[in-house]
């Protein structure tokens, strides 16, 4: 199990280089660059020349790289240009409220997904699975930004259950928060949910054909203990996967959710400082969410093993 980890921290770490490389070539191909940003657009030469000189623009780009990769290993990765914060500091100041939106979105989906997708699985064809199967279907066309605003419409302005927008923080005012989380939390739920329940229904529909749920049920066990003792924990093997990949998109893919809701996490952050050109923020959010995909991916990966010998010892590979 040691050797498996250790063998894909290595390559995760390899993606991260790339991924680093790739987001200080991209940001340095975009049309002006940091002193120019500082100074304005009205600018002596001979003071840009200077900025420049001072941040080390004027130096081989490979060096440069160089340098800004030693300061990424250490956390620094500079300065706002609007402000002059630290964007490490920046970014992981708004990254809990990502995370939490993430959270709960997830534990929103789950409680839906997994019965669902238990019941229909074991009542195969009847007119509960092709209703649950239909709005699965649904719910995973429904284009995202489309249903969060039909949820501030009906939820927010039409009955006023909920508030249509905004952030309360979870340290001040706990149920505040969780109000002002509910309709970000439940627009994510509910394609997470679709996915999952078609997902995780497949694969008990797998697990339930094999010799040894025919065997349980000829020696009269009780369908509850066949569901929960082995199918559902066989089928949860890959179902593992989905869900991590699924977690690992919502802490980069929730630009447009947190900037339809005002929610004050890492995507309202990229939007604002795409929006103000202040690049070195956008490109340590980049970077943030590089890694923290990277990292979840690996946890998934230690768990696929840990639930599937087949994959640690060389006989399987995970999906």
């Amino acid at each position: 199990m040691g050797a498996y980890i250790a063998q894909r921290v290595l390559q995760l770490v390899g993606v991260l280089l790339v991924v680093a490389t790739l987001v200080f070539v991209v940001f340095r191909l975009v049309p002006g660059d940091l002193a120019e940003m500082r100074l304005g657009e009205y600018i002596d030469p001979a003071t840009l020349t200077a900025v420049r000189h001072t941040l080390g623009l004027d130096r081989p780009l490979a060096v440069q790289y160089a340098s800004w990769l030693a300061d990424a290993v250490r956390g620094n990765l500079g300065l706002s240009a609007l402000n002059g914060q630290p964007v490490a500091a920046l970014v992981l100041e708004k990254f809990p409220a990502t995370l939490e939106l993430a959270v709960l979105g997830m534990i929103l989906s789950l409680v839906v997904s997994v019965p669902a997708a238990v019941i229909t699985a074991f009542r195969r064809n009847s007119w509960l699975d092709q209703a649950a199967r239909g709005a699965a279907i649904v719910g995973y066309c429904v284009p995202r930004y489309w249903l969060a605003v039909l949820l501030i419409l009906v939820l927010a302005v039409r009955v006023r259950w909920l508030p249509p927008a905004g952030f309360v923080p979870l340290s001040e005012d706990p149920l505040g928060n969780l109000r002002y989380a509910a309709l970000p939390a439940l627009s994510l739920a509910v394609t997470l949910a679709a996915v999952q329940m078609r997902f995780l229904r497949s694969s008990l529909l797998d697990v339930v054909g094999q010799d040894y749920i025919r065997t349980a049920h000829a020696k009269g066990l009780a369908d509850r203990a066949i569901v929960l003792r082995h199918a559902l924990r066989n089928a949860l093997i890959t179902f593992v996967t989905v869900i991590g990949l699924q977690f690992a998109d919502l802490l980069g893919g929730l630009v447009v959710v947190e900037q339809i809701f005002s929610w004050p996490g890492v995507g309202w952050l990229t939007i604002q400082s795409i929006t103000q050109r202040d690049y070195a923020v956008v490109q340590g959010t980049v970077l943030l969410i590089a890694t923290a995909f990277v990292l979840v991916n690996l946890i998934v990966d230690v768990l696929y093993a840990y639930l599937d010998p087949r994959i640690r010892t060389g006989q399987g590979s995970a999906t």
